[in-house]
């Protein structure tokens, strides 16, 4: 250690001077923040700190040296490109100087690497401007590095560690000096950032160094609305002047500060100290009526080291728990990046893994199994996550949309409440041109207009059948008309299952892979053999529809039942008419009569007479029969086949197959690494979370002692 004048040791000095120490437990509690910050930590947590700011050639060196009681550089801008973290502790048995580089969060792997090399220890501070050329050549700043476009600044940090007879256990942060004019504004700019992610921070002390030559009212307006302001935010307060006062802090006026050329002859420590005692006992400053423990540099030391303790007492419990929660959101990151997959093997296990996971989450999903293990994928997603309660809710509106609207002609009026009668020749061309119009356009009729149309066809159908017959292509004809939207409903059917089993698909994934870059390349690979199935299903819906163009043909029962139902409606309905027309007319409008046989003869001539019989309409109205029945009973076949051939065989049932284990065991290693190799990107992302990982939990440990 360097002697002063006197032969003394100046660490001995140091010693005497401030006799108030800090405990064993304020020393512990520093360096077990000096060790979370040495981790890295602080780049993600704010930590307890004293930093020193001020302008350029604002005497922060001065004021350091006075502190610390270690001569710090003035020459050559040293000390003034980066922060420099000073770390006193006070030991009377060990005497050490190192010299470290703390790296900024935005250094690469390499760097921080390299940066972790940098320990330096020294014996004499005349070595200190050599370690710190070699700092700035590590760090690239300008003046240093072979870059024309060097930074000026660098926000690395330089840790000096002295440990000996210092008399206080104190860390603090020199910042550089603020800039108010420069050639370069990108200089300003840089330092002004820098400087404020430290003042910024809740957690930090801020000491403002102030030059005495500066006005009292506003010392520098660049630097003392920032330090007002933040200073206002925390009640641990900084060393600066009030808003509106010109009184300050007495021992922060020190204008017996040695002067440059003092510092340069090498003014030693206790010198420094008599001149500041022979400056405050003046009878100018005893007539201000100061308190005397509030001036001089040994007040400052012992005012700043229990300022620092206290601070660091406070606010530790909540780095601890800050570090706690950071610690789980790194656990949950690395258990998202999933296993290493840097080689076949690897990946193989990882996308082993989690096609289990997907085939598990579809075979629930399609079965209904809400609450199985992956519960936690049904419970938080969307309604399209369950998705067998979602097929059902678009088979059913499909079934429905069928039955309402899926015939070309429906009649929704009679006759008399139609608006307007229409002639049956007015009535077939209109329909001619709906039809011309649009094929597959639902038609709304009335009972009249279907008849008119239903004779039309048959019509246009006659065969060699006799009066009263139909030809057996009416039917097929008519059917092939009514069922012709069929088609194009059951079509857009597929197509709203396939978003919603799409979209199902992409959660599900989403879920059990959190790399996108592997989730994209799944996706993808999954998307494919899915569109293969899509087709596959509209294969199935063409033979479906292919197959309702032929002849009609049932083996229901339900036909029969519905043709037999509807002809007696139609019977009963035709001799309830003729009965009222005969009681009118022959009993005046008596329908009471005996059941003798003269009585019953008598009726049925009634009803002879009055019951038409037109062939043409007879057969028409079978047919109408005929098809309203067939329809019914091919519509909910068709409906059925839709929904079981084409969603569930074709679709549903295959899904699951798509990314199954059993398709990764077949996966070639140029198919694994290619799907789910790990990028450059997430392997430097697992290595910086595992590593600070390992950061916290050291950092905890070393909290929680």
């Amino acid at each position: 250690m360097p002697l002063d004048e006197d032969g003394d040791s100046s660490d001995v000095d140091r010693g005497k001077d401030n006799p108030g120490l800090s405990s064993a437990k304020s020393s512990k509690r520093l360096n077990q923040i000096d060790c979370v910050r040495a981790n890295g930590v602080g780049d993600h947590i704010a930590l307890p700190q004293l930093a020193v700011s001020g302008d350029q050639s604002a005497g922060k060196s001065s004021v350091l040296e006075g502190i610390t009681g270690y001569p710090f550089p003035r020459k050559d801008g040293l000390c003034t490109q980066f922060p420099t973290e000073i770390v006193l502790r006070h030991d009377t048995q060990v005497s050490s100087m190192t010299a470290s580089l703390l790296p900024s969060q935005s250094r690469s792997p390499e760097e921080k690497k390299k940066f972790a090399g940098f320990q330096r220890e020294f014996q004499d501070f005349n070595e200190l401007p050599m370690i710190i050329r070699e700092a700035s050549y590590y760090m690239g700043v300008r003046g240093f590095s072979e870059l024309v476009d060097a930074p000026g600044f660098a926000a690395d940090v330089l840790r000096l560690e002295l440990v000996g007879n210092t008399g206080l256990h104190l860390t603090l942060v020199d910042l550089p000096g603020l800039i108010s004019v420069s050639e370069d504004e990108e200089d300003v700019e840089i330092v002004q950032r820098l400087v404020d992610s430290y003042l910024e921070s809740s957690r930090t002390i801020i000491l403002a160094v102030i030059p005495a030559s500066s006005s009292m009212q506003r010392p520098n307006a660049l630097f003392n609305e920032r330090v007002i302001l933040t200073r206002r935010r925390r009640k641990s307060g900084s060393l600066g002047e009030k808003p509106g006062s010109h009184k300050v802090e007495s021992w922060l006026l020190s204008r017996q500060n040695p002067s440059p050329d003092e510092l340069v002859d090498g003014i030693s420590f206790q010198q420094r100290h008599r001149v500041e005692m022979e400056f405050f006992s003046s009878q100018r400053w005893k007539a201000q009526g100061i308190d005397s423990t509030r001036i001089g540099m040994n007040n400052l030391r012992s005012f700043l080291e229990e300022l620092l303790d206290s601070h660091i007492e406070r606010e530790l419990p909540k780095v601890q728990q800050e570090v706690r929660h950071l610690l789980q959101r790194v656990d949950d990151e690395i258990i998202n990046l999933g296993i290493e997959r840097s080689n076949a093997t690897q990946v193989r296990v990882f996308l082993t893994q989690i096609s289990t996971e997907f085939y598990g989450i579809v075979k629930n999903g399609l079965e209904g199994n809400y609450d199985s293990w992956d519960g936690d994928f049904f419970a938080t997603g969307p309604e399209t996550c369950r998705l067998r309660a979602a097929i059902h809710r678009e088979n059913e509106h499909f079934a429905e949309y069928m039955r309402n609207h899926g015939q070309r002609r429906k009649v929704v009026a009679s006759d008399c409440d139609k608006l307007g009668e229409e002639s049956d020749e007015e009535s077939e061309e209109k329909s001619k041109e709906e039809s011309e119009e649009d094929k597959n356009k639902e038609l709304l009729v009335t009972e009249k207009e279907m008849f008119s149309w239903i004779k039309e066809m048959y019509h246009q159908t006659r065969g060699r059948e006799l009066p009263g017959n139909y030809n057996h292509s009416l039917l097929q004809r008519l059917f092939h008309i009514q069922s012709c939207r069929w088609k194009e409903i059951s079509r857009a059917h597929i197509e709203s299952v396939v978003s919603l089993v799409t979209q199902f698909v992409r959660q599900a994934l989403k879920f059990v892979v959190k790399d996108a870059g592997v989730y994209d390349k799944l996706q993808k690979h999954i998307m494919t053999t899915f569109n293969e199935n899509t087709g596959n299903a509209h294969g199935e819906l063409s033979k479906l529809i292919q197959d309702e163009r032929g002849h009609p043909i049932t083996y229901n029962h339900y036909y029969t039942d519905n043709i037999q139902k509807a002809r007696h409606d139609e019977a009963k309905e035709s001799i309830r008419t003729s009965v009222k027309k005969a009681a009118e007319s022959d009993w005046g409008g008596n329908v009471y009569f005996s059941n003798t046989p003269h009585e019953m003869n008598r009726m049925i001539l009634a009803l002879q007479k009055r019951v038409e019989v037109n062939m043409v309409d007879r057969a028409c109205s079978e047919a109408l029969t005929d098809l309203n029945a067939y329809y019914k009973v091919a519509m909910k076949t068709f409906v059925d086949n839709v929904c079981r051939q084409v969603i569930e065989r074709q679709i549903l049932s295959k899904l699951g197959g798509a990314f199954h284990p059993t398709v990764v065991s077949k996966f070639s290693d140029e198919d694994l690494m290619r799907l789910a190799g790990e990028s450059q990107k997430t392997s430097r992302q697992r290595v910086e979370t595992v590593q600070l990982k390992q950061k916290l939990e050291a950092s905890l440990r070393e909290l929680s002692t």
